[in-house]
């Protein structure tokens, strides 16, 4: 393949976009892109110990193998790509991977998840350099029991991160809450105010089993179901799903700026609209969050020249995914934690 370079800048060849589908049609434009597994925050649904080092883990991926897999994906039809961990920000890099993926050409939308303990001092440097959307997670409201949640005394912080993405310009600005039953459930009117007088969007997200949370997930499993009767009744309607949207089927109310997520795997059909793909820190391609393991891409990112092969992997592999997870059958296949590919 024919390469030019201006001023030290790789610049591949324009090629046809190839729509990205699989086997039953599903059509794939948002790519999950974990830059480390590695997380500071100790949440009860995730990584109740913390993150534990694991010897002879393989090293992340740098910016230049990030960026020859963005610019195949990005190939196939991909236009969203979210910057996820773990903890994205806890790389040193961070800025510059964000600034890398930003700059593939088709790339329309740089988005990232956080827990926001950086967030404040950070806001206007991660929207220069290319994100124009965050979800924050914010499990409570509550000062003492967010801390109880997380093992981190930081809901102020987080607070003075949001005003501070707000101020910064971010286009899309969503706040993540993992509902658990006996925890923080007994705050979904007060969280639905929270967002009624601001321009946000609120998820509640159902609690996920995994190889590792058999017992909690058990005991604090509360069905999505169950929030969207509580909205319905208040007054809030459906809205439509916009291009590029994540799993969230989403609510509005004419009283209230802000609008109202539910992210609920356990709900019928939830994989019927599946639109992502997940490549992990490690250069695994992960065709779901519950699949039965990754496929390795590494060896595919170390030269531009590649760029075909890669592309021609990821098609290849893409069409073996498969209708839906197995989550209802007691079956979360190799994920070990959420944290471990992106949540």
């Amino acid at each position: 393949m024919t390469q030019v370079r201006d001023r030290d800048v790789l610049t591949l060849p324009r090629v046809p976009v190839i729509p990205l589908t699989d086997g039953i049609g599903r059509r794939f434009e948002y790519l999950r892109l974990s830059l480390t597994d590695v997380c500071n925050f100790r949440c009860s649904y995730c990584l109740p110990d913390g993150y534990r080092k694991q010897c002879g883990k393989p090293q992340e991926l740098s910016v230049a193998e990030i960026e020859r897999a963005v610019r195949a994906f990005a190939s196939l039809g991909l236009w969203k790509v979210r910057l996820t961990g773990g903890e994205p920000t806890i790389r040193p890099d961070f800025e510059e991977v964000a600034r890398a993926v930003s700059s593939v050409p088709g790339i329309r939308q740089v988005a990232m998840t956080t827990n926001g303990y950086r967030l404040a001092e950070r806001a206007s440097v991660w929207r220069d350099a290319g994100v124009s959307a965050i979800n924050i997670s914010v499990d409570s409201l509550d000062p003492a029991r967010f801390a109880e949640i997380t093992g981190h005394d930081r809901l102020a912080e987080v607070m003075a991160g949001i005003d501070a993405a707000q101020a910064a310009g971010f286009e899309r600005i969503k706040l993540n809450a993992v509902l658990m039953g006996g925890v923080n459930d007994d705050e979904l009117d007060s969280m639905t105010s929270f967002v009624v007088e601001r321009d946000l969007s609120l998820r509640f997200i159902e609690v996920m089993r995994t190889n590792d949370n058999a017992e909690f997930f058990a005991a604090r499993h509360v069905p999505g179901i169950g929030v969207v009767q509580r909205l319905e009744a208040a007054g809030w309607q459906r809205l439509p799903r916009a291009p590029g949207s994540g799993p969230a089927v989403e609510f509005g109310h004419a009283r209230a700026r802000g609008r109202i997520g539910i992210i609920a795997p356990y709900a019928k059909d939830f994989c019927a609209s599946c639109n992502r793909l997940r490549l992990g820190s490690d250069g695994k391609f992960h065709l779901c969050l519950f699949g039965d393991g990754g496929f390795d891409l590494r060896d595919l990112l170390q030269a531009d020249h590649q760029h075909d092969e890669l592309i021609s992997r990821i098609a290849g592999l893409t069409m073996g995914k498969t209708p839906g997870h197995r989550l209802h059958h007691g079956d979360s296949g190799a994920t070990p934690h959420l944290a471990s590919i992106g949540g």
